[in-house]
């Protein structure tokens, strides 16, 4: 088998939202990083692995890069570009455009020095009039830089991913599975289910507080008077004192419904009934106190 099958990894980078963790998604067929439509929702470094009969693909998916300001940014930023360190391929994002933005150039620009071919994937496309308009967008990004290949997709549609697919299929090397066939994450399920806290906190706050929120899962076991419930206990972190009033909403509502989107999304990755109690706490400054990051899950080795 090893002298027919391909293995390797993958990045995929670009600025935020334009649909990396919507790809990443879509591929593996399970929700394995958070969405929303609030920029900066990816955090860390996630990566999800993609198992055919024919390869094994292990994708990473990266956090917006833009031009930090807080300390849990800076290493947001620096854990993307990390990121396209040690793969067999990098997948660069973007939408349809009529010109190119300052946040591609960057991005771009630090690519110039790989040596590794560099996929555009222009995300978004449904949203054109005509599919022929992505052509414009096509030929200002390849008068930047060195294109392996181009693919105009719609992960919304699930247009041209399967084409996608076989291109890298066609560059990565021979070799092993790199993971066991059922595996699809290397996180475990407690961040899982901290981050799909957190998108249900992005989902019901809206502009209010998206980018000062950090969940932590304290407990999660077996319920001891009834095994078919899974017992979770989660703290919901933010900086200020309004903004915990948010979170909670008036007698209560803006916490419970949270608590009760996560819990339909809980109960399909643990395959139980789900008793969660949340709390919100105040941890003021913590996206620029290191103790604090490393004390969230954002410490220099999480990412």
């Amino acid at each position: 088998m090893m002298d027919s099958y391909k293995s390797g990894f993958v990045a995929i980078i670009g600025r935020p939202n334009v649909g990396k963790s919507s790809l990443l998604n879509k591929i593996i067929g399970r929700k394995v990083a958070i969405m929303s439509d609030k920029p900066q929702t990816t955090r860390n470094r996630i990566l999800g692995i993609y198992t055919t009969s024919k390869m094994q693909v292990a994708f990473t998916d990266t956090p917006g890069i833009h031009k930090p300001s807080t300390e849990l940014q800076k290493r947001m930023v620096g854990a993307s570009y990390q990121a396209t360190k040690g793969v067999d391929c990098i997948i660069f994002m973007t939408t349809p455009l009529k010109s190119v933005l300052p946040g591609d150039r960057i991005i771009l620009e630090n690519l110039k020095n790989s040596k590794l071919p560099v996929f555009l994937v222009i995300n978004k496309v449904d949203q054109l009039k005509k599919f022929n308009d992505v052509d414009l967008t096509i030929c200002l990004y390849k008068d930047l830089f060195p294109f392996e290949s181009v693919f105009p997709i719609s992960v919304l549609e699930n247009k041209n991913i399967d084409v996608l697919l076989n291109h890298i299929e066609e560059i990565l090397p021979f070799g092993p599975k790199l993971y066991p066939d059922d595996m699809i994450s290397d996180h475990p399920q407690r961040f899982l289910i901290g981050e799909l806290i957190r998108e249900k906190v992005l989902e019901t706050t809206k502009q209010e507080v998206p980018h000062s929120v950090a969940v932590v899962v304290d407990s999660m076991k077996d319920c001891e008077e009834n095994p078919s419930y899974v017992d979770i206990y989660a703290t919901i972190y933010v900086e200020r004192d309004s903004q915990k009033k948010i979170i909670i909403g008036k007698d209560g509502e803006r916490i419970k419904a949270i608590k009760q989107k996560a819990i339909m999304d809980i109960k399909h990755i643990l395959d139980k009934k789900v008793h969660l109690d949340l709390w919100v706490k105040v941890k003021k400054d913590w996206k620029d106190r290191p103790n604090d990051l490393r004390i969230l899950g954002y410490g220099m080795d999480n990412f």
